[in-house]
């Protein structure tokens, strides 16, 4: 009688259990939502997040705030979203380079990006241009080529640091053209940016965002784009996978993510509510000026797969520039 009573009081825990964690979702959300952003403010994570987080305010009908947590590469604030209630009142801005790179440079992580997360929301690509000192007489992939053969030791390539996509761009292009060219890593983007433009270095891989006015400068020379499509803002800029290294392909992108677990309405919910969010004229137009490509969102059941092939895509990359565990 005793366990009979006790397995009856167990079930009606569980419905009630069952009940409560239904009406949470049907109230989805309930109170504050928090996007976290991993890095400092100021920079295109914390931007990003600060565009979502006002949209979906308006959609929700509850405050959506913004914290930014720097630190260790992104993966202070990752992992406070990785051990967060799986309830979407917290989520994750990231990218390519704290959700795939990561996953290889780094000796260990304390969540594995797979297993952990739930991908929501994939809304932006930052694509990268080859940029030249003018004074060089490279005009073209193939004279990148030449050159690095005809003269070992005459090219060096900036980044703003070992294992960040500017420098993994480089390996890339190494291996793609099968080259030896010395890599000069920078504290920054903008110091190594100059050390171009002033011709202490022969090029560099780096986002439109940071290029800035040099697109135009006389001291630069833009060879072709990381994307493998053209885009809008420099239409007469042509993929480097046209013009010398096929399926060249090293644009960042930028994903929101949720804590593994979080119910499936709540998941669907919020792809949705960021889908229109960042589909909105005054959001996209924003993305452009920031340097990027809005894009609309793949369906949730290609994220997971679109997830796994880049942190495959880019250990490739990182195992061979010898970088792996080295974080």
């Amino acid at each position: 009688m005793v366990s009979i009573k006790a397995a009856a009081a167990a079930a009606l825990l569980s419905c009630c259990a069952l009940v409560q964690q239904t009406a949470a979702q049907t109230s989805y959300p309930n109170r504050v939502v928090t996007i976290v952003s991993p890095t400092a403010p100021g920079g295109s994570y914390s931007i990003y997040a600060q565009l979502i987080a006002l949209g979906l305010e308006k959609r929700l009908g509850k405050p959506v705030i913004v914290e930014n947590k720097p630190g260790a590469g992104t993966v202070i604030g990752t992992n406070l979203v990785a051990k967060a209630e799986p309830d979407g009142h917290t989520m994750l801005l990231g990218a390519s380079p704290g959700l795939a790179i990561n996953v290889t440079t780094n000796k260990s992580l304390p969540y594995d990006v797979l297993k952990d997360f739930i991908p929501v929301s994939l809304f932006a690509m930052s694509p990268q241009v080859l940029m030249v000192n003018a004074a060089l007489p490279i005009h073209s992939v193939a004279d990148i080529a030449r050159i690095a053969k005809e003269k070992p030791g005459s090219l060096t390539f900036a980044s703003n640091g070992p294992g960040t996509v500017m420098h993994l761009s480089g390996e890339m292009m190494k291996r793609q053209l099968g080259i030896d060219i010395m890599h000069v890593p920078y504290k920054g983007a903008a110091p190594a940016l100059n050390d171009v433009m002033g011709g202490h270095v022969s090029m560099v891989f780096t986002s439109l965002a940071s290029a800035g006015a040099m697109v135009n400068s006389d001291k630069t020379r833009i060879i072709g784009l990381t994307t493998t499509d053209r885009i809008e803002t420099l239409p007469s800029v042509r993929p480097l996978a046209e013009i010398g290294m096929p399926g060249f392909d090293s644009s960042l992108w930028y994903m929101v993510v949720v804590p593994a677990k979080t119910p499936k309405e709540i998941v669907d919910k919020l792809h949705h509510e960021i889908g229109v969010v960042t589909s909105e004229p005054e959001v996209r137009k924003k993305i452009v000026e920031l340097g990027a490509i809005a894009i609309k969102s793949p369906p949730l059941a290609e994220l997971q797969t679109f997830l796994k092939s880049e942190i495959e895509r880019w250990g490739k990359v990182v195992q061979a520039a010898g970088l792996a565990g080295t974080m």
